[in-house]
């Protein structure tokens, strides 16, 4: 077994695809449009033919925002270098909610950034 995808409820299809194309430097994968059933989805991911774990965005017709809930925490994605990685975010727009630095206790440098609608994204530097 393998983890696949990761899906998110988006509330405007074509700014969340703009934040994580342009923002956070994902590829469109796919995009399916599925009027009758009042739904689209987009996948992106970080390479043409992923092997590893995509984002599934699900826009449902009309619903313009979802309820963050407490039980969300967060996607993770690996960077280089999470400082430059912020410095890129704030450059295109996007919004970094914590900036890099040692997570509590331990040496691995994180940062998270937030996309348009709401879901944190931590950076997990890797080098």
């Amino acid at each position: 077994m393998k983890i696949l995808h990761t899906m998110l409820r988006v509330g405007n299809m074509q700014r969340s695809i703009d934040f994580y194309t342009k923002v956070m430097g994902m590829k469109l994968l796919t995009t399916t449009e599925r009027p009758d059933q009042g739904y689209t989805l987009v996948f992106l991911g970080y390479e043409e033919d992923p092997k590893g774990a995509v984002l599934e965005l699900t826009y449902n017709h009309g619903v313009e925002s979802y309820e963050m809930g407490t039980a969300y925490g967060h996607i993770a994605i690996a960077v280089p270098d999470a400082a430059a990685a912020c410095a890129s975010v704030r450059a295109a727009g996007g919004t970094v909610s914590r900036d890099a630095g040692p997570v509590k206790g331990g040496a691995t440098v994180i940062a998270f950034v937030v996309d348009p609608d709401g879901y944190k994204i931590e950076l997990i530097e890797q080098r």
